[in-house]
């Protein structure tokens, strides 16, 4: 039903992926496989409704608080994940990433310890830093089952005094690893002991590849929390901007819509943004399970192709996002070694692991949210380059 093999040229279009590549690399021109939005069209179902409210011509100040993006959003996560929020405790913002900063400085102070699942995604450090709080690791480490949480060294962490949010990823970025139902009850019994708040982003919760299934935090959560999350991923419409989120508490609610509106002035929404997520979440589920089973497609061919010219490194999908978290460590290879290679003789573009934590320099992270001939160039050129 879906050409998810069809090459969109993105290029001369102000694309980050693609014509901003020489900011991050040094480099212009590269095959990019790096930041995480894809290189398809998004649903046909958002297109149209798009162009119907272009249509209309008219792009005055709006509002999200209304039955059509509330209700909408209910139904998604009822028949999506089995749990229904109250449309009372939606929120609604620019990105993700605003939402978890705003609620960084509400529920913590001035060098304030918040703990992050490591390797994490490099938005979390900054984010952290730059709102003069402390990044407290808490690394995951990889085993025959999987990555995997020291729940006991979890617990040393959140005991700490200094230690006030604890800021998850779920599914988690960059390793693919979906937390189990046991997982996130032990981490929630864990906060509500240690009175750690928790801030849950679920932004690939859309993305799960595998039989294990997503759990938002708000089924298991125990002491204060809020989870933002957006179609922003899962339907490749993040240059639309627009995330939501859910905070069951009227008293943080109160203090969000103040800092949202009155602090920050961000009292109208993108439209297109809202009509985007009203048309993803009534009808676009049959495009994402297509465009999910593409994707799980794309994973396999780069499993195949990396373990049939390096068995040593016996390289397992991931549980959920279109990211590969590729572990070199077997090969040995020097991670400054490799990016010279990859850029200057193969002219391509993958992110390095060390843009997750410097405990993961000899990692990869490999965006195949792409056309499957553009996976199979990447993967080629990368292993020539592991050969060199």
């Amino acid at each position: 039903m879906f050409d998810f093999d069809k090459v969109i040229d993105r290029r001369g279009t102000a694309c980050t992926q693609w014509d901003f590549v020489a900011d991050r690399f040094g480099v212009p021109d590269l095959l990019p496989f790096t930041i995480s939005d894809m290189d398809f069209a998004t649903a046909p179902c958002i297109l149209q409704a798009l162009e119907q409210r272009v249509q209309h011509g008219v792009f005055g100040y709006s509002r999200w608080q209304h039955d059509a993006f509330l209700s909408a959003i209910v139904h998604w996560m009822h028949t999506r994940f089995d749990y229904q929020p109250e449309a009372q405790s939606l929120v609604y913002g620019p990105s993700v990433i605003y939402m978890v900063a705003q609620m960084l400085r509400h529920w913590s102070d001035v060098n304030d310890e918040v703990l992050i699942h490591t390797p994490a995604y490099d938005a979390f450090f900054k984010t952290i830093l730059a709102n003069q709080r402390q990044v407290l690791d808490m690394p995951l480490f990889n085993s025959a089952q999987g990555w995997l949480c020291d729940m006991n060294k979890l617990e040393a962490l959140l005991a700490r005094p200094t230690c006030k949010v604890m800021l998850l990823c779920s599914p988690h970025n960059p390793t693919g690893k979906v937390w189990t139902l046991e997982e996130l009850q032990q981490m929630a019994a864990l906060c509500e002991r240690h009175g750690v708040r928790v801030i849950s982003d679920e932004i690939h919760m859309d993305m799960v590849m595998g039989s294990q299934p997503h759990t938002p935090w708000a089924k298991v959560a125990r002491s204060d929390w809020a989870l933002f999350t957006s179609a922003s991923k899962s339907f490749n419409i993040p240059a639309l901007t627009g995330a939501w989120g859910i905070i069951p508490r009227q008293c943080d609610r109160a203090a969000w819509f103040q800092a949202l509106k009155n602090s920050d002035g961000l009292s109208s929404p993108a439209v297109l943004a809202i009509a985007a997520h009203i048309a993803a979440y009534r009808e676009g589920a049959t495009w994402l399970d297509a465009l999910r089973t593409y994707l799980q497609s794309n994973l396999t061919c780069v499993a195949e192709r990396l373990n049939s010219a390096f068995p040593p490194l016996n390289w397992r999908l991931p549980q959920a996002t279109y990211l590969a978290w590729i572990d070199l460590n077997p090969l040995g290879i020097d991670e400054d070694a490799l990016q010279q290679t990859l850029i200057h003789q193969q002219k391509v573009a993958i992110m390095p692991g060390s843009t997750y934590g410097t405990a993961s320099r000899s990692f990869l992270r490999l965006n195949v949210g792409c056309p499957r001939s553009k996976v199979e160039d990447g993967v080629s050129r990368l292993i020539a380059a592991l050969q060199s």
